[in-house]
């Protein structure tokens, strides 16, 4: 059995929050320097050039990239040999995100009650997925969701009948009524089987996997390659301006679903994606 300290856990997490809304992450700076390359519009080229610089003022200037620092998402894989001691996972996680966002001088967004929206003050609680692995290491990933984005999701529950048809119909759907909302050019997370709520958190899931890694399987890495000609064909481009970059990436999970049910979950991230992971 190993122990790994709450304390060091909040610590860990406050310098995730920081570092994952001042520094873009790398697999996204690539993909917007890729798809700079491949655009023809001189406006599109221009918004591109903008946002990296503007990434790079942040990282120089140490301040957020943008102005939304997001809703703490939080993914915890905890291997059954861990032990954590002096306090909760879970405490430790929030004030690990209450010291980040003071800290970092981030916009605290959260409100307790979703109809009576009162504002926490400190941007808590996370939002925490946890799964139990094999091993005795302690893994986070942090990934701060901003509105604009959080706010142009949708989920469906398809008939089978309706198969990879239905499924590529309704994600092009999702991206076109979303248009310029999620600041453009957007990562697509899809989540394919399991139930309602699984299909949700496979699409956000999907969105923490850097963009130059496609699915293992095959038949998934095609679809996503094939959705993303679809998603960059439709033409919003950079910050809804036009262009041939929509998207940096499409990533799909799937998950076994029952025989009568074929449920997709579309979670859209804006060109920030941001992301940030530590390994205890």
């Amino acid at each position: 059995m190993r122990e790994i300290e709450a304390v060091r856990i909040a610590e860990e997490i406050k310098r995730l929050c920081i570092e994952s809304n001042y520094y873009l992450a790398g697999d996204i700076k690539g993909g917007l320097k890729d798809a700079l390359k491949k655009e023809n519009s001189d406006l599109a080229r221009d918004i591109l050039e903008k946002i990296l610089e503007n990434a790079e003022i942040a990282k120089a200037e140490q301040v957020p990239m943008c102005q939304d620092t997001g809703m703490a998402c939080v993914f915890v894989e905890i291997g059954q040999e861990v032990h954590i001691v002096g306090g909760s996972l879970k405490e430790a996680i929030n004030e690990g995100v209450r010291k980040g966002y003071e800290e970092g001088y981030l916009r605290k967004s959260v409100v307790r009650d979703p109809l009576r929206r009162v504002n926490t003050g400190d941007n808590t609680p996370a939002v925490i997925n946890y799964e139990i692995v094999e091993g005795d290491r302690l893994k986070i990933i942090l990934a701060p969701k901003g509105f604009g984005s959080e706010n142009m999701s949708q989920i469906k529950m398809l008939k089978p009948s309706e198969g990879i048809n239905g499924v590529k119909e309704f994600v092009l759907k999702a991206v076109k009524e979303a248009g310029s909302n999620p600041c453009p050019p957007i990562v697509v997370g899809i989540g394919l089987g399991g139930t309602f709520d699984k299909s949700a958190l496979l699409a956000k899931k999907a969105l923490i996997r850097p963009i130059n890694l496609r699915n293992k399987d095959k038949f998934y890495s095609e679809l996503e390659e094939e959705l993303l000609k679809g998603i960059n064909s439709i033409g919003i481009g950079p910050q809804g301006f036009g262009g041939k970059t929509t998207a940096l990436a499409v990533n799909i999970e799937a998950y076994p679903t029952h025989i009568a049910g074929l449920p997709v979950a579309v979670n859209i991230n804006c060109h920030a994606t941001r992301h940030a992971e530590v390994e205890l």
